[in-house]
């Protein structure tokens, strides 16, 4: 009777690289250590140079700029004469209010797409921008000495989501009913401010399509101290929803899986990103494509997983900054609204993703 031999064969040793991870420790303090990808930190370094230098150029360009050796004693709060009304008035107040905007405005962007999955989606899509214009049309024709145009804008964006809300049958947890109520809300958005733009006297029916379409001109102190306090308020609620919303990137069923309930995730990231774009369209109008191209050049640029915040909140206050750097010293385009730059932008990247679908084969 033969019995079975047992023949021992060595184990084998996988030889692949091991490939390099791109993350590094940041240590905050003996006990906190956060995972930073080399690339993000280099892309997030190069982005606050570039928005320095456009700051600089802001306050420093054009016949009443401040002269660049006299920019470091005037922010130090020694500013006279020209200077100082430039400062403290005319550029300084604008330029605040423009990145802090911008940077509400792609952090909101980031949170929404994240939850959808949707590189088109955003707030936009949701029929805010178009609720907070028709809010301010309302506030200019039927109370015109009542309500202020950005108190009637900002309650015609919060009136636009509960609408959205209650419509879905299921709040914000859903994200394509989400999108198909606020494609219906933004219509009628929209029928309501053509109206009221029609009927408004001449010289209200320019000041008021210029909010609409997004303005930061004549902002103010208050302004900026409004859009920079929503955004202190919502950037650490944002920070403790980064973990959950990478979870729920890889799919409902593996992140309820892992714990991170996407349901409650979607609810909390988009109620975020609400309250981030009423913020900003509040102080500024409701400005176009900032947070539908902010997050999607934070993917490009950093080739890597996850919501993108902190490079979609740099990227944000960058493309406002320089747009409106543009609408100041074009000479050819003055005094256009800010916004039409930034749907010009906007408008570009949609070509550009058409042209790569074109691209790919059938």
């Amino acid at each position: 009777m033969k019995t079975a031999e047992r023949i021992d064969t060595p184990a084998v040793t996988a030889s692949r690289p091991v490939r390099p991870t791109g993350r590094s420790l940041v240590r905050i303090g003996p006990w906190v250590a956060v995972p930073v990808r080399r690339r993000t930190a280099i892309a997030a370094a190069v982005t606050l140079l570039l928005l320095l230098g456009a700051a600089v150029a802001t306050l420093s360009l054009g016949r009443l700029g401040i002269d660049p050796a006299d920019l470091p004693s005037a922010l130090m709060g020694e500013a006279t004469g020209k200077n100082a009304f430039v400062l403290n008035r005319l550029r300084g107040p604008r330029l605040v209010v423009a990145i802090a905007t911008g940077a509400a405005f792609g952090l909101s962007g980031a949170l929404f797409q994240s939850v959808t999955r949707n590189p088109l989606g955003s707030p936009d899509v949701i029929g805010l921008g178009a609720g907070s214009g028709a809010g301010a049309a309302a506030a200019a024709l039927f109370f015109p000495d009542v309500v202020p145009v950005p108190v009637g804008a900002l309650l015609g964006a919060v009136i636009a989501m509960a609408v959205v809300y209650f419509s879905t049958g299921s709040g914000f947890r859903n994200p394509g009913r989400l999108v198909v109520a606020g494609i219906g809300v933004a219509a009628m958005s929209t029928a309501l401010t053509q109206y009221v733009v029609y009927a408004v006297e001449r010289d209200k029916a320019s000041a008021l399509t210029a909010y609409i379409n997004g303005s930061l001109a004549a902002r103010s102190w208050e302004d900026a101290t409004t859009i920079w306090l929503v955004l202190l308020v919502c950037l650490p609620l944002a920070a403790l929803l980064a973990r959950p919303l990478s979870i729920v990137e890889m799919g409902d069923d593996l992140s309820t899986g892992l714990g991170a309930r996407p349901a409650r995730t979607a609810t909390a990231a988009v109620s975020l990103s609400i309250v981030l774009s009423a913020g900003a369209v509040s102080v500024a109008g409701p400005i176009a494509f900032v947070s539908l191209t902010a997050p999607q050049i934070a993917k490009r640029v950093t080739r890597g997983g996850g919501p993108h915040l902190v490079m979609s909140t740099l990227l944000g206050a960058l493309l406002l900054v320089l747009a409106d750097l543009t609408a100041q010293q074009l000479p050819l385009f003055d005094n256009l609204p800010v916004g039409l730059y930034t749907m010009a932008v906007g408008g570009a990247y949609l070509g550009y993703l058409l042209l790569r679908e074109w691209k790919r084969p059938a």
